[in-house]
């Protein structure tokens, strides 16, 4: 990551099927991206190290240590802000992916998935990291409220969203409530445009 924050490296992809990493890397390519690729964690920390990446696609179980100390490898050694997507190739109870989440993933996928899906979800982080974070003052939000943001980002219904996060749809009503106050827009869509840099809060 260059000094400004801007994207320099290439994107890393961690897996241990080679046909899954070549797949990601095309998709990446077909995006304008680069990549480098990993097949085992310890590998990519040294990639990740090496290449400065300014984002990760890693694979929750590898043969040596696990996609969770991937990702604790590569924050310490390229900062906390490193976005990182974790990807699981067996079908996951709803509880694991929060438990991803909290363990340090900016966003969880289980395979298959659709392709533009992930495409999607890696532009929104690279933009967020690029720009040094969201350009809402995302530091006024609580934990919670930006999972909830960033998931309204990807076009999740309110109702998905509590799938997800495995909390109640009158839950997600009232942080979306607290998001609405707090960056000053009174609709979803509004919310999408100042948190993807499209727009921003009125003046207080």
């Amino acid at each position: 990551m260059s000094a400004n924050g801007k994207a320099t490296g290439p994107i890393l992809v961690v897996d241990d099927d080679r046909a899954f990493r070549e797949l990601v890397a095309v998709l990446m390519d077909e995006a304008g991206l680069r990549t480098v690729e990993a097949g085992t964690g310890r590998e990519a920390v040294a990639l990740g190290r090496e290449h400065d990446v300014p984002l990760a696609v890693v694979d929750v179980v590898l043969p040596d240590i696990s996609g969770y100390e991937v990702c604790r490898g590569l924050r310490h050694a390229l900062g906390e802000r490193l976005p990182v997507v974790f990807v699981s190739g067996v079908k996951t109870d709803p509880h694991d992916r929060v438990a991803g989440l909290l363990l340090g993933a900016d966003d969880y996928l289980v395979k298959p998935f659709l392709p533009d899906e992930l495409v999607a979800r890696v532009r929104r982080l690279l933009v967020q990291r690029c720009s040094g974070g969201n350009d809402f003052d995302g530091g006024e939000l609580t934990a919670r409220e930006q999972e909830v943001l960033e998931l309204l980002t990807e076009g999740l219904s309110p109702a998905e969203i509590a799938a997800r996060l495995v909390i109640s749809a009158k839950t997600v009503g009232t942080h979306l409530e607290h998001i609405f106050r707090k960056l000053g827009v009174h609709s979803r869509a509004e919310a999408v445009a100042v948190a993807l840099g499209g727009g921003r809060r009125s003046a207080a």
